[in-house]
């Protein structure tokens, strides 16, 4: 019996120091590999200092109105994210795509991610990349909230606004987008030990965690799996969604209605859950935010309506385009 234990205990010892060994050449590769990936990491578009910090933008397109795109929480490549609608937008508008800090190619920041602080920052990088209103904002998911406040900081300079399946201000101030500490420490563990850079070879594994890689070119999906190792649940990601109640909340105290219009694009799942019927419940009062504010369902879309039907945000986007002679 005392030589099985003996035996048992040297083959656990014998597992748990091969475990340690995968896990510290693992960790090795990733050091290295991340140092590669950077001399790739180039830039499309500029950047320009803010609060003390490179902050990037992606400029394209002609016209008088600019598209301003606010990319959702959590997206590692806002300019990736977005990709699928420039072609159908750049003859018609100028586009603008900014990478909040802690996203893209967008340097990290101390100052603290509350809803004023953000949208001072977005405010300034437009003006000093050369940007003039009137803008069009768009943005996906809990992107929502500084496009409010943005509209409500700086209300001479929004035209219009389609929000991509995002939620309103009082759905963030009551639906918590907390999850547990453990999980978000988990994928940490798994980028620095290489771990996840192994399982985003996989396009199945990509398309659920970043992108469709069937949707995008290939530099593009480098540029995705770069940025999603690179910004993996960093500090200033983290803080956002901590604040996300009180940032809801700040754009409530604030709310008046606005006289631009407001197209609100809600994904139509093809199953229904509590959850879901309460997403679609705020989404059908989202709308009253604006004096010409309407809401279209899009069926079997998921949330990132943008990706799968590119076409149809699209062209919601450019019917708010003012004519020329009213701007």
């Amino acid at each position: 019996m005392k030589k099985g234990l003996q035996r048992l205990l040297k083959v656990l010892g014998c597992l748990m120091l091969a475990a340690g060994l995968v896990l510290l050449t693992g960790t090795a590769y990733e050091a290295y590999q991340s140092k590669q990936d950077m001399k790739s990491y180039s830039p499309p578009g500029k950047y320009y200092e803010v609060s003390g910090r490179n902050m990037h933008i992606y400029t394209a397109g002609k016209g008088d109105v600019t598209v301003v795109f606010a990319s959702g929480w959590g997206t590692p490549n806002p300019y990736v994210d977005f990709s699928l609608l420039y072609d159908k937008l750049k003859s018609k508008v100028k586009i603008a795509v900014y990478d909040r800090f802690g996203y893209g190619y967008s340097d990290y920041t101390d100052q603290p991610r509350d809803i004023d602080t953000i949208t001072a920052e977005i405010h300034q990088l437009l003006r000093k990349s050369g940007q003039r209103p009137p803008y069009i904002l768009v943005a996906h998911s809990l992107g929502a909230l500084e496009t409010l406040r943005f509209a409500q900081m700086y209300p001479d300079e929004v035209a219009g606004m389609v929000i991509i399946d995002g939620g309103s201000p009082e759905y963030y101030s009551t639906v918590g987008m907390d999850a547990p500490e453990w999980y978000f420490n988990s994928v940490r563990f798994l980028v620095k030990t290489g771990i996840a850079r192994t399982v985003l070879h996989s396009d199945r594994m990509m398309k659920t965690l970043v992108i469709d890689p069937e949707l995008v070119s290939e530099s593009m999906k480098k540029a995705a799996t770069i940025s999603a190792l690179k910004h993996a649940y960093n500090d200033n990601v983290m803080d956002e969604m901590r604040l996300s109640k009180d940032n809801a909340t700040r754009v409530l105290e604030n709310k008046k209605e606005f006289s631009f219009p407001l197209t609100i694009l809600t994904g139509g799942p093809d199953n229904s859950s509590e959850g879901s019927q309460a997403w679609q419940a705020d989404q059908a009062k989202f709308s009253s935010w604006s004096q010409q504010g309407t809401q279209q369902i899009i069926p079997h879309a998921d949330h990132y309506i943008h990706n799968s039907h590119p076409d149809l945000v699209a062209t919601e986007i450019i019917k708010l385009v003012p004519p020329s002679n009213d701007l």
